[in-house]
């Protein structure tokens, strides 16, 4: 159809989408360059993001008190009898092979007496 075989009301009904496109993008465009708004919606990510970090650190801390009470012993007793159990695997380890231990110890005793001569 040529532009002189439309009707008015076409024609009409042309400038009236024409005029809504002009307008989408004029708000699209003043959306664009609206920095104060721009800077709240960055402002709204990043305490969206901290607060998910927060509550997943207070997970991650909530099952680990889990785990640790659940390995911690139940009484004083418990306990000890695990230390003693810890210190005959560390003397059946030192019996097996000595020679770290006897460095470790030389090197105590060498920190000890630098320390000792120093004050």
């Amino acid at each position: 159809m040529s532009p002189e075989e439309r009707t008015p009301e076409q024609i009409r009904a042309d400038i009236d989408k024409t005029r809504e496109e002009l307008g989408d993008t004029v708000e699209a465009l003043a959306e664009k360059t609206d920095v104060k708004a721009q800077a709240k919606a960055k402002v709204e990510d990043v305490k969206e993001q901290a607060q998910a970090k927060v509550e997943d650190a207070k997970e991650q801390a909530q099952a680990k008190l889990e785990e640790v009470k659940a390995a911690a012993p139940e009484s004083p007793q418990e306990a000890a009898e695990q230390a003693q159990a810890v210190a005959l695997q560390v003397r059946a380890k030192a019996k097996a092979n000595p020679k770290p231990f006897a460095i470790a110890g030389g090197v105590v005793v060498l920190f000890l007496l630098w320390r000792w001569l120093r004050s």
